[in-house]
């Protein structure tokens, strides 16, 4: 991995988000992502970070986060690198930087995200990555209204001492507080 930068940003950046697009689209399906005006709207609002790794002038990942101060956590609402580098460490790497970044500077106390929970080879890929980096899977399955499919929770803790609830349902509450406010106008 040759001179990797890692970007963070809470504020639209429209050429950033270019580079990251690209993957975004590339990466989660049609009914699976939000549109540009949301995100947009979501930087407008104060309630997201897009973080980038770069390898030159070409971005090789991206993640779309949000911090919940209620429960002090980091919802990873989106993570994906390039289609054709995805298998190299490059998503390891994003993560570790997002770990990073949340603790220190964020002081959250872990990372939630959720999964797609029905049993599919792609959908078991995913939740071995997050399981390789330390995530926990919970039981509780979440059945959304507006989308068909059904999600996990998953988190990681920063410190034994200072944990995250490791009842999905409860962390569901997090996750859909990230996305009402996403959703909203304004």
């Amino acid at each position: 991995m040759d001179a990797l930068e890692y970007r963070i940003t809470d504020e639209w950046d429209q050429a950033r988000w270019n580079g990251a697009e690209r993957i975004y689209e590339q990466a989660f399906p049609l009914d699976g992502k939000k549109s540009r005006d949301i995100i947009r709207r979501m930087f407008e609002k104060g309630m997201c970070q897009l973080h980038t790794i770069v390898q030159g002038s070409e971005t090789i990942g991206m993640a779309l986060t949000g911090v919940d101060h209620q429960a002090s956590a980091l919802l990873i609402d989106y993570l994906a690198v390039r289609q054709d580098v995805r298998g190299s460490g490059y998503g390891r790497l994003l993560l570790d930087r997002i770990k990073q970044w949340a603790r220190t500077i964020a002081g959250c106390k872990g990372i939630i995200v959720e999964v797609e929970s029905e049993p599919t080879e792609e959908n078991s890929r995913r939740i071995h990555f997050w399981e390789t980096n330390g995530f926990q899977l919970t039981a509780y399955v979440h059945q959304y209204i507006w989308v068909p499919e059904p999600y996990q929770a998953m988190y990681v803790n920063f410190d034994e001492t200072n944990r995250l609830p490791e009842d999905g349902k409860i962390l569901f509450r997090s996750i859909t507080r990230f996305h009402e406010k996403a959703y909203r106008r304004m």
